[in-house]
């Protein structure tokens, strides 16, 4: 049981650290989300749920206790007393089914002793048996209670305390003795929660029956549903007592029977038995050709001898089927652990059937370590879930953001265009269309001439007095006559004429100012999005009042505008000239007369230039205001992209760095626990940011190596866990090598500089290894194709490695290929425009800080040129550099490795498109892959084993004996 203690400890520190974690995770966030705030709105935040922190305070505040149900209080007495390795419980010999035994509760103490505790946290002053006399078993009156609990007061629900000196409840743990229970389903829900408040619970159910009882059933499925489904460990506990008709199995004389049966059905011998029992193996019960195991899985496996040929089934089996039948185990049970260390999956534990109680002590371990376990890597899982969907919002956010000022530019340049576009057609058809205004007015006017005539007929004057023959009694009347005739005229032709008019610039209308309002509204909607003022809305309004006014309100003459208004004054002036003699009889001739004569008396020149004159000088005036408006506006996006690229440039190098940090803490916290950290062995590497260990094996896998990091400061500490985060949720790839977890040795250098151990498959050895040990030519070209390709797949998850080179380049034992150290890989949005990678394979735009994808195409194109030379010398071009800067300014100005003569034409040629100097020039890898593959299949069948032209040893361009190493470590 010393076990135990271990196992409490581990639990305790990892706790800590989870609790550490929580606190750093909250505080990271706060900060995140006060700088996410800004005149734009909240551009980004980070939240922790509040469901989340409770559930992982449960697990980080509370000790482990061990939780003892049981049939009666004798069956808790033998698992107490075994786990105590004494006898402090008393043994209840008779059972409790009649008694009522209070809740009773083992804690740390320096000397033994007992107390009454209520649930407000207040002792109980209470007359003891214990004070009485001396003991070493706890008193059985102490532990009675009368049969209604409610006539002892508050005795009835007071809590046995036991504080008693043992290793296992140093650290905090606790031992938990449940009181009895009723059959009420509200009494066993308050009493649980009694029992398991201020613990994280690992539950036990002890037994001494070979069949549960139909109340034993009854509470267990009702446990279930109040633990909310918490693994138990069931535990049958042996009787001293040598009646079989007490229900054991485990008399000597079932023993002696079961021994005899699995030596005739194994083949085997009593001592075989025994050291099977001895290491928690097979036992036998009364059915040939079975064995049984104490364990309730695997159950589909056969006995180790490989003689016995059913199933594998346990020994307490009608116990077994029970719990099989509500459901505690199964005769197929689940995997007990993750499979994959990357996996957010919550962990999950079996109930356990321990029916041979001899070994219960080192099964009970087994199950406390699964269960505490279990409530540390799925507190940690709900943590790192947190961190991992902040890190993706902040992801979403940064490619937002980039959007954002890669597209509003955009769109202000192209109102502008539009709006230009859309003011020159116009003036156009004002200015150079003026014959085709002047024709569409004098048709309009044939074309209604009639059927205004005999509107006009049918017009009834109003406030006008007439006699009985329609008189016009006086001159004010005559005028009224007159004006309204006009009116009536004029509107109709006007309306008449606005309608040809505005058809003629139908298409221009659909055609820019549709698209252009659209363009204007997405430009101005972040001020609704972000609740700005009404002012900054105003400016939208305004713009597209503009438009309006300018090109489809005012030129379609409706009669409220100031733009018909003008017509209208312009025609009412060509008709006061008309002559009028004395006042006329007013019937339906004088009205036909009168509006006959308006539209004789119009002349199209003078109203086709006077229209064209208002559309040119409203268009001017509307376009001088959108362009004002435009600049407005431009000024406001030009502030506000400028506050989203500082925003921007803090979420890549400061908020989601932090972040990454604790998901890296949070998800090697996991790792640690669930498989501990890697033994590693020899140096098998050694690199610019750590060193590479062998490792034989780690979860299962084998074998590995281990990287281990020692960042120097927090910037380089939240790099790395950015950079980890990145690579750990690469889907898996057959041209990426995998990283299979990682652990924090926070004791590294005494605590001070904690290291990151990176834990990833082991391969063969590095192209830069293999080309100097004379990798064949055609085996080189196929691992160009396997570059592509994880490149490739890296690329569309929108991810750039900015490292590509010979040495991050792994052969397995096939010689194919596998991209690693995707330290430096990033999503182009988060990319600070850091320069980094290794400076022979760096193109020329990583030194200006903006670049894309196309760098890695460019690092393809120098480590190409290796695999044709067949070498790994550096390049004759880049020897003569004296040091990086001066490689820098060479390369952007040009400078490139050189062409060995016997370079093939193809290949030659490819490096050459790949090392353009305009990444938009540089070939697409998909295009590279296909040519190499044509390469690839040419000389694999012209020459399968030929070495590519190449320089010799000897050659007089050899590496040149100081220079070249020294100035560039790295460079390859």
């Amino acid at each position: 049981m010393a076990s135990l203690t271990t196992e409490i400890n581990r639990f305790n520190s990892c706790s800590k650290r989870l609790q550490i974690i929580l606190d750093d995770t909250k505080r990271c966030f706060d900060d995140i989300n006060e700088s996410g705030r800004s005149e734009a709105g909240q551009l980004f935040s980070a939240e922790l749920l509040q469901e989340e922190e409770q559930e992982i305070l449960a697990t980080a505040r509370k000790p482990p206790g061990i939780v003892i149900f049981g049939q009666n209080a004798y069956c808790k007495s033998c698992v107490v007393n075994e786990i105590f390795s004494r006898n402090i419980f008393p043994r209840f010999e008779n059972g409790d089914i009649n008694g009522n035994n209070r809740m009773v509760q083992f804690k740390y103490g320096s000397n033994l002793s007992v107390g009454l505790s209520l649930p407000d946290g207040y002792d109980l002053a209470e007359n003891l048996e214990a004070y009485k006399r001396p003991w070493s078993t706890i008193p059985i009156e102490d532990i009675e209670i009368s049969e209604n609990p409610s006539l002892d007061g508050a005795n009835g629900t007071a809590v046995l305390e036991v504080s008693i000196n043992h290793s296992m409840l140093r650290h905090g743990a606790k031992v938990i003795v449940s009181p009895s229970m009723n059959d009420s389903g509200s009494d066993l829900e308050q009493k649980y929660s009694k029992c398991c408040e201020k613990v994280s619970p690992i539950l036990l159910f002890a037994f001494q029956t070979q069949e549960l009882t139909e109340n034993d059933l009854s509470f267990l499925k009702k446990l279930q549903t109040i633990s909310h489904y918490q693994p138990v460990c069931f535990v049958g506990v042996s009787t001293e007592k040598s009646d079989s008709s007490d229900g054991s199995r485990t008399t000597e004389k079932n023993l002696n029977a079961s021994k005899q049966k699995l030596e005739a059905g194994c083949n085997g011998s009593i001592e075989d038995l025994d050291d099977h029992e001895n290491q928690n193996h097979l036992t036998n019960i009364d059915e040939p050709n079975y064995c049984v195991s104490p364990m309730s899985s695997p159950l589909s496996s056969v006995c180790s001898k490989g003689t016995c040929k059913g199933r594998v089934i346990l020994t307490s089996s009608l116990v077994f089927h029970q719990l099989c039948d509500i459901g505690y185990l199964s005769e197929s049970p689940g995997s007990r652990n993750l499979t994959n260390t990357m996996a957010t999956d919550y962990y999950e534990v079996d109930s356990e059937l321990i029916d041979n109680f001899a070994s219960f002590p080192s099964r009970i371990v087994y199950f406390v370590q699964q269960t505490i376990q279990r409530y540390l890597v799925n507190a940690a899982t709900v943590l790192n879930n947190c961190h991992e969907r902040s890190l993706n919002m902040f992801i979403v956010s940064a490619f937002d953001m980039a959007r954002d000022m890669m597209i509003t530019p955009k769109k202000l340049e192209f109102a502008r265009g539009k709006e230009t576009e859309l003011y020159k057609s116009l003036m156009k058809i004002s200015v150079e269309k003026g014959d085709e205004i002047k024709l569409m007015i004098s048709e309009t006017i044939q074309s209604i001439h009639q059927s205004l005539v005999d509107k006009a007929a049918q017009y009834e004057f109003l406030g006008v007095d007439f006699d009985e023959q329609s008189v016009i009694l006086t001159t004010k009347g005559l005028k009224i006559c007159t004006y309204q005739i006009q009116e009536l005229v004029l509107g109709a032709l006007n309306q008449a004429i606005a309608g040809n008019l505005v058809r003629s610039v139908d298409v221009l209308r659909d055609t820019y100012t549709g698209t252009l309002s659209r363009c204007l509204e997405s430009l101005e909607r972040f001020d609704v999005d972000h609740g700005q003022s009404a002012n900054s809305k105003s400016t939208s309004e305004a713009l597209k009042q503009i438009l309006n006014a300018a090109y489809q309100v005012e030129i379609s003459l409706q009669s409220s505008s100031s733009f018909i208004r003008n017509i209208l004054e312009r025609m009412k002036q060509l008709v006061k000239a008309m002559p009028w003699s004395t006042p006329p009889r007013i019937d339906e001739e004088w009205k036909k007369k009168a509006a006959a004569d308006i539209l004789a008396n119009l002349s199209e020149a003078r109203l086709a230039k006077s229209i064209s004159s208002q559309i040119k000088e409203r268009l001017n005036k509307s376009h001088d205001a959108f362009a004002i408006a435009l600049r407005q506006l431009e000024q406001k996006h030009s502030g506000r992209l400028d506050k989203i690229e500082d925003e921007r440039l803090k979420l890549r190098k400061v908020h989601a760095p932090r972040v990454a940090k604790v998901a890296l803490e949070s998800t090697s916290l996991k790792d640690v626990i669930l498989h501990g950290t890697p033994q590693m062995s020899r140096e098998i590497g050694r690199g610019q940011y750590g060193v590479v260990y062998s490792c034989d094996s780690w979860s299962g896998f084998a074998p590995c190596a281990i990287k281990s990091v020692v960042p120097p400061d927090d910037k380089h500490w939240n790099d790395l866990a950015l950079e980890f985060y990145y690579t750990k949720n690469i889907p898996p790839h057959e041209r990426i090598v995998v990283l299979r977890g990682s652990v924090i040795d926070y004791m590294y250098g005494g605590g001070t500089s904690p290291a990151v151990l990176l834990i990833m498959d082991r391969l063969q050895r590095d192209l830069y290894a293999a080309i100097k040990q004379g990798l064949d030519w055609v085996s080189r070209l196929q691992v160009s194709i396997d570059v592509v390709e994880g490149i490739r797949f890296l690329h569309s998850q929108g991810l750039v490695h900015r490292d590509i080179k010979l040495k991050n380049v792994l052969l397995d034992k096939d010689n194919r290929g596998k991209i690693t150290d995707l330290g430096f890989c990033k999503p182009e949005a988060m990319m600070s425009g850091s320069i980094v990678g290794t400076p022979i394979h760096m193109a020329p735009e990583l030194f200006s800080g903006r670049y894309d994808n196309s760098v890695d195409v460019y690092a393809f194109g120098i480590l190409f040129w290796y695999v044709c030379a067949g070498h790994v010398k550096l390049p004759s071009a880049f020897e003569k550099c004296d040091n990086k800067d001066h490689l820098w300014t060479s390369v952007k100005k040009g400078l490139r490795p050189e062409k060995h003569l016997t370079f093939d034409a193809d290949c030659w040629n490819l490096m050459v498109e790949c090392w353009e100097g305009e990444p938009l020039k540089r070939p697409l890898l998909g295009n590279v892959e296909t040519r190499l593959q044509k390469i690839h299949e040419h000389f694999r069948k012209t020459q399968p084993r030929s070495e590519s032209p190449s320089l010799k040893k000897g050659d007089s361009r050899s590496r040149r004996i100081s220079g070249t190493r020294s100035r560039f470590p790295s460079n390859q």
